[in-house]
């Protein structure tokens, strides 16, 4: 199974690994930044994801390369799960966010409806799923999620046609679910990708909290850098790379409003971040072309200073229905 990392040498460039020092990659995955961490330096990496198949590849690697510390868990507990491991502190954190290719590939965890498999999408492989959500989220909640998550100008009759569907059976499949939202909405018209692309989006990024799990793992990693730490974190969706464009140029004091003659002001206590370029890195036409999933990457990075957090509230920017009254039925 192919896994290639976006973005690998610009990710590699900013982590800056140097001998001794202890990285994180929150985002396992198929451990493509990890390899090329430690290859560049005699460094500690520890490898983070919520994702028992990815933890499970990690611990196989582990067992050549002792420098690669595997823990299951979420990036938003990224505090909790260094002090566990006895790593308070830490000297570079890389978070690759979205869904692997790995989950990607494999039709039985649901992500893609390129191969029919169960409704499922699942990160952690527990809690509500995505057959839970369309089969038992009110019409209005389902509407909000595609609108919001998934930029649907469509949503309210997607959530429509979804409703009136459940009532004579539910969803189980994600060539179903597809296939119906590829009906209400008259085909493909000449688009080159499938009319459910964006509200499958909206459901997983719902099913997994990937916008709160986000917004904790950014405070998270104002209290366990070091000072100097880098925080490198490559986003593909707009309201992901939003937060963490915001939350550095907040932490680096930045208010807005400059200009080429007069610099930003800086208000508030002392900036935690410092950030090297204000300009998201984005991908080569090269590696767009070799790797089109590429395609709507950005890489950000920040460089953790000497002030104590801001402790400041990170926002999603969205307001999204709730996830925990649902029954995890499937």
């Amino acid at each position: 199974m192919a896994h290639v990392p976006v973005l690998l040498n610009e990710v590699v460039e900013a982590m800056a690994p140097r001998d001794g020092d202890v990285l994180v990659d929150g985002t396992f995955g198929g451990g493509g930044y990890a390899r090329a961490l430690l290859a560049a330096a005699d460094c500690t990496l520890i490898g983070i994801d919520r994702d028992g198949d990815a933890i499970r590849r990690a611990m196989e690697i582990a067992k050549s390369q002792p420098r690669l510390v595997p823990l299951l868990g979420q990036f938003g507990d990224i505090k909790q799960l260094l002090a566990s491991a006895s790593m308070p502190a830490v000297d570079a954190i890389t978070l690759d966010l979205g869904v692997s290719s790995f989950q990607l590939d494999e039709a039985e965890r649901g992500f893609s409806f390129m191969r029919d498999g169960p409704l499922d999408m699942r990160m952690g492989q527990s809690g509500p799923s995505a057959a839970d959500v369309v089969n038992q989220m009110d019409e209005r909640d389902l509407a909000t999620i595609f609108f919001r998550l998934g930029e649907e100008k469509q949503s309210r009759r997607i959530a429509r046609a979804i409703k009136e569907r459940r009532l004579k059976s539910p969803f189980t499949s994600t060539l179903d679910l597809a296939n119906l939202i590829e009906e209400t909405l008259g085909g493909r018209r000449g688009s080159r990708t499938h009319p459910a692309t964006r509200s499958f989006q909206a459901i997983r990024m719902f099913v997994n909290d990937e916008l709160g799990e986000l917004a904790r793992a950014l405070t998270a990693s104002e209290e366990v850098l070091k000072e100097g730490g880098r925080l490198v974190i490559v986003t593909f969706h707009s309201l992901e790379d939003r937060m963490v464009k915001l939350f550095m140029r907040e932490r680096s004091g930045l208010q807005g409003g400059g200009s080429r003659h007069m610099p930003e002001k800086l208000d508030g206590p002392r900036p935690s971040f410092e950030m090297p370029s204000k300009k998201a890195v984005e991908p080569s036409d090269a590696e767009i072309q070799a790797n089109p999933r590429a395609r709507s990457s950005r890489l950000r990075v920040a460089v953790r200073t000497d002030a104590p957090p801001m402790a400041l509230p990170v926002s999603t920017g969205v307001d999204l229905p709730d996830l925990s009254g649902l029954e995890a039925a499937s």
